[in-house]
């Protein structure tokens, strides 16, 4: 089996609703893909740095699909990023990823998302950023977590702010060759302790998977 070489692929994370993991099979992509291409935010405003969803549906699809495929293909135990599908009802809504850069120094994660508008406003974007927050803080020992959204991405700040991040400065990009504002947030583990919204279950955290993560398996 593929998660004998690859053990990250058996690492699960539940939430009442959701489920966050790797993608079992190129049709999960797929699903992920089509979830993509049917819609992710109003045309009018951009929340991304990299502007993916700019070229249309089927240019966003492919964009999802090689994003994918790269963040598994790139991996390296100094700096990883889980690619984790969101899935509701057995079927890939959204993505929550989850990234360390020297994580057995640091300890500290960055995070970044994205959920299909036919499942937005139902509490999904909170559930899912909480359940790798749980990963991070609870499993791997984290002690400060790392977000950010663009001005006027009110869903994204909101769901910063419900989870205990604070502010932690500005920075101004260029994207699409406009000047945007990009709010940054800080979480550390005394806050996120006190703003614990969801019970998160994770399964498939061995020592493979530590290892994976540039991490010494418990003692």
């Amino acid at each position: 089996m593929l998660a004998d070489h690859l053990p990250v692929l058996r690492l699960r994370l539940r939430t009442d609703r959701l489920e966050l993991r790797l993608a079992a099979s190129q049709d999960e992509i797929a699903a992920l893909a089509d979830a993509a291409a049917a819609g992710i935010h109003d045309p009018g405003f951009m929340p991304f740095s990299f502007p993916w969803t700019a070229d249309g549906p089927e240019a966003s699809a492919r964009s999802v699909a090689l994003w994918y495929h790269r963040a598994l293909g790139r991996w390296d135990p100094l700096n990883w990023d889980f690619p984790f599908l969101v899935f509701r009802g057995g079927r890939p809504v959204g993505v929550q990823s989850l990234g360390g850069d020297r994580f057995g120094l640091r300890r500290e994660v960055d995070s970044g998302s994205w959920i299909g508008t036919a499942h937005q406003g139902n509490g999904y974007g909170t559930e899912m950023r909480a359940a790798v927050l749980h990963l991070a803080f609870a499993e791997l020992g984290a002690l400060t977590a790392r977000s950010g959204s663009y001005l006027g991405n009110d869903p994204s700040e909101r769901v910063s702010r419900r989870l205990g991040y604070r502010p932690d400065g500005e920075e101004f990009h260029v994207v699409q060759d406009q000047r945007r504002h990009l709010r940054r947030w800080r979480l550390t583990r005394d806050d996120w302790d006190a703003h614990r919204t969801h019970e998160v279950a994770v399964d498939g955290l061995d020592a493979d998977v530590l290892a994976m993560l540039g991490l010494d398996p418990p003692a």
